[in-house]
């Protein structure tokens, strides 16, 4: 597995001969290149995680691609959209992709509930290689390989994080939604995560237009 950072949730993975970009939203940068994707995959409507004003033209750079998103999303963009929906499996060639959860985690009582689609990347032996969680703190109810852990969020504490880590206790967790934070600030988070992390999970930072083997 190949993974690519792009800044905030924005992550471009490469696993079982597929290639497939999450969440390309306003706060991510140097995604607006890329050509030959399987699938864009989008986990909610926020713009943080789907840009209006680039998105077409990624769209346009990769005609192949399926567009797969939570069913809101889907609902609220032009045809072609996907809604994946908890518990729904689909296959692209060799790589089998699972949703799940459904519902972004709540900000505030008073703010809607919008949905959020977690996205398993793996096989079907293998479900759980790699899960992508949008704006949720969704366990999983499989082993999971590696998890772009949200490190950062307006609706989350650092011990919300942290139990969310033990829970899944992946084999790798790599950091995303920071795009909010200073990178100075960064630090504190990625070394609460470290330290507090289960035994036997590795934390790896992959920073913002760099990439990284699992």
């Amino acid at each position: 597995m190949r993974i690519a950072h792009f800044g905030h949730s924005c992550i471009l993975v490469e696993l079982n001969g597929a290639k497939v970009l999450f969440d390309p939203g306003t706060f991510a940068h140097g995604f607006e290149g890329i050509t030959g994707l399987d699938a864009i995959a989008v986990t909610h409507q926020h713009p943080d995680h789907i840009d209006p004003n680039r998105i077409e033209e990624l769209i346009e750079a990769n005609p192949g691609a399926r567009l797969l998103s939570d069913p809101q999303t889907a609902q609220q963009r032009s045809e072609g959209w996907e809604p994946v929906s908890a518990g729904q499996v689909l296959d692209i060639g060799d790589l089998q992709i699972t949703g799940g959860g459904g519902r972004h985690a709540v900000i505030h009582p008073e703010i809607p509930v919008i949905d959020n689609t977690v996205f398993q990347l793996g096989t079907a032996t293998d479900p759980a290689q790699l899960v992508h969680p949008g704006d949720s703190l969704w366990v999983p109810p499989v082993p999971v390989g590696v998890l772009a852990i949200p490190a950062v969020a307006p609706w989350m504490r650092i011990w919300d994080t942290v139990d969310y880590l033990r829970a899944v206790n992946p084999r790798t967790a790599i950091p995303i939604h920071f795009g909010i934070v200073d990178p100075s600030a960064q630090g504190i988070y990625f070394g609460r995560l470290t330290e507090m992390a289960p035994a036997g999970t590795e934390f790896r930072v992959i920073e913002p237009e760099d990439q990284a083997q699992f």
